[in-house]
């Protein structure tokens, strides 16, 4: 099997999983359909197209850097009658980072990451208004565990949110845990185990016609922590300073 990871970052992120009518929310993590949804517009596969090779890969995320949640109010009309549709509320994260991987045969997964390098359609994080910030493959294919490769990746945060969490973590008191504890970790739940919690985002049809999606259970996981930045020392560049003897 071959794992590929994907860089998820941007300034802001939406991924929903039971986001309907004029709510739609989203989820702390990636969820496996917008990631296949992403895949599938890279290779340039349409709305209507079968979706059973990529469903059956498996899909991991690793939570970086968790942002914040946002909320937006936006308003629209319709275009043959110009009528006001009804208000609707949006969410979003802004500045989140994952790590996501999805693992499956190599032929595959080579295809996959070969497509996200010239995408037919341009990948976005949820929302087409959430474009990435960074380049989304890390690296080639990897022959190792989907679990195993996540638990491995660079840590993908951003500098000022490592530095934060440093002092936070210096400032940590019994009141609470030590923020750098680890970073969460969601994994596909084998078949003859208890999940951890159940998703509906495994996408068996994009149709807009007939949009059709399962439960998927998933299990959550804490990485070990991750290695954290030097502080910051202002004069570390400086040259040492030789005392006066006179």
């Amino acid at each position: 099997m071959s794992v590929l990871l994907l860089r998820l970052a941007g300034p802001l992120q939406s991924w929903g999983s039971a986001a309907r009518f004029t709510r739609r929310t989203t989820e702390n993590a990636p969820t496996k359909s917008g990631i296949i949804g992403l895949l599938a517009a890279a290779q340039g596969r349409g709305r209507d197209a079968d979706l059973a090779d990529l469903a059956a890969l498996e899909f991991g995320v690793r939570i970086d850097q968790p942002g914040t949640r946002l909320r937006d109010f936006q308003t629209a009309h319709h275009s043959d009658t110009d009528k006001a549709m009804p208000l609707s509320e949006r969410f979003y994260l802004a500045d989140a980072v994952f790590v996501a991987g999805v693992s499956g045969e190599a032929a595959l997964v080579q295809r996959l990451y070969e497509a996200l390098l010239e995408p037919v359609f341009l990948p976005y994080l949820g929302r087409r208004s959430c474009p990435p910030a960074q380049p989304i493959p890390i690296g080639e294919p990897l022959s190792s565990s989907l679990e195993q490769a996540l638990r491995d990746a660079e840590w993908e945060a951003s500098a000022w949110y490592k530095e934060r969490l440093v002092r936070s973590s210096r400032h940590a008191t019994e009141a609470g845990p030590d923020p750098l504890d680890g970073l969460g970790l969601l994994l596909d739940c084998p078949p003859d185990q208890e999940p951890d919690m159940t998703l509906r985002d495994l996408p068996l049809s994009f149709d807009p016609r007939n949009r059709r999606y399962a439960l998927r259970g998933v299990h959550s996981r804490t990485v070990p922590r991750p290695a954290a930045p030097p502080p910051h020392e202002p004069t570390a560049l400086l040259p040492p300073v030789t005392p006066r003897t006179d």
